[in-house]
């Protein structure tokens, strides 16, 4: 066969033999699909499409934990020191005065501003109240009475009483009164005691009692005591005190009680006992020796407290006895 390639122009018996296409077949199955081919290029970018609207915000996440702590910074530079305010005033504790014999003029009894005598700090005192005397000479030439009840006149090392006049210096006239610590002694020798004791339960302690040397026979020296006791006063306590270079330690007039222990007596002509109830215990006696330790006068009591005389003796250092009752 034969084919025109100029086509054919109808179809009229002609010498070509033409072919009129039928109608299509049925397709066959589909053959097996054949490999991929290369991918092609990437396309241009096309433009970005409007946004959408944003949705909520989610829910915060738990907090992390906690970061160490940096250093401390350097410490900033201590401001200026203000003013100091003024010192207030101090107040005088009328139940703890001072004494002191050199202090200045116009003090208020306080440990910074003494008085300069006893006499000031006894009209400045309260019941129950101390006067502490500083170290010091203090001349005495007018009595010193003491009402006030439970008042104590307290020495300190040095403390000096100095009598020059012919008075009693102390008169203890109140209940309770003590007198510890002080030396006494005078510019001469005067007949009269240091101390007279009118109140109950005071006390004579830590006191160290001497007079001016006198010569002679003691019979003979002008009549100094320490201490002389009122008729019927009760519930005195001497002790731990030094007495010497006296006519006597003691006069313990009638009626009068007490205790006298731990003393130390030396050139005396000993403790007059005149009617009075006194227990002695724990003396002892010193050099030059006293004339007698104790002497009874007629009148006083038999039995206890000085009888038997031999217990008397042995709980005084062996005491020297005039017993005249």
């Amino acid at each position: 066969m034969f084919f025109d390639n100029n086509g054919c122009g109808g179809c009229p018996p002609c010498r070509y033999l033409c072919f009129v296409t039928g109608p299509a077949g049925i397709p066959g199955p589909p053959g097996p699909t054949g490999p991929p081919g290369p991918t092609g290029a990437t396309g241009p970018m096309g433009p970005t499409g409007p946004s959408s609207s944003g949705g909520g915000t989610g829910p915060t996440g738990p907090t992390g934990a906690t970061g160490a702590t940096g250093a401390n910074g350097s410490n900033g530079a201590t401001g200026p020191t203000g003013p100091t305010g003024a010192t207030g005033p101090v107040q005088t504790d009328p139940f703890d005065l001072y004494v002191q014999a050199d202090a200045a003029a116009g003090g208020d009894g306080s440990r910074l501003a003494p008085f300069q005598t006893l006499r000031e700090a006894l009209d400045a005192s309260l019941p129950n109240g101390v006067i502490n005397v500083l170290s010091g000479t203090y001349p005495v030439t007018q009595q010193l009475g003491i009402n006030i009840p439970g008042l104590t006149i307290k020495g300190n090392a040095g403390a000096e009483i100095l009598l020059e006049a012919p008075i009693v210096p102390f008169l203890l006239s109140a209940d309770d009164v003590t007198i510890d610590g002080l030396t006494m002694t005078s510019d001469a020798p005067y007949p009269v005691e240091f101390i007279q004791v009118g109140g109950n339960g005071d006390e004579i302690v830590n006191c160290k009692i001497y007079g001016p040397a006198q010569s002679g026979d003691s019979s003979t020296w002008v009549v100094n005591r320490a201490f002389v006791t009122q008729n019927g006063i009760s519930d005195l306590l001497v002790r731990n005190n030094i007495f010497y270079s006296l006519r006597q330690p003691a006069y313990l007039n009638p009626d009068s009680s007490g205790d006298i222990i731990y003393n130390v007596a030396y050139d005396t002509r000993g403790y007059v006992v005149d009617r009075a109830v006194f227990v002695f215990s724990g003396n002892s006696w010193g050099i030059p020796e006293n004339a007698v330790d104790i002497a009874l006068l007629a009148g006083t009591v038999s039995g206890a407290p000085y009888d038997p005389l031999t217990a008397l003796q042995a709980s005084n250092s062996d005491a020297t006895v005039s017993d005249q009752r």
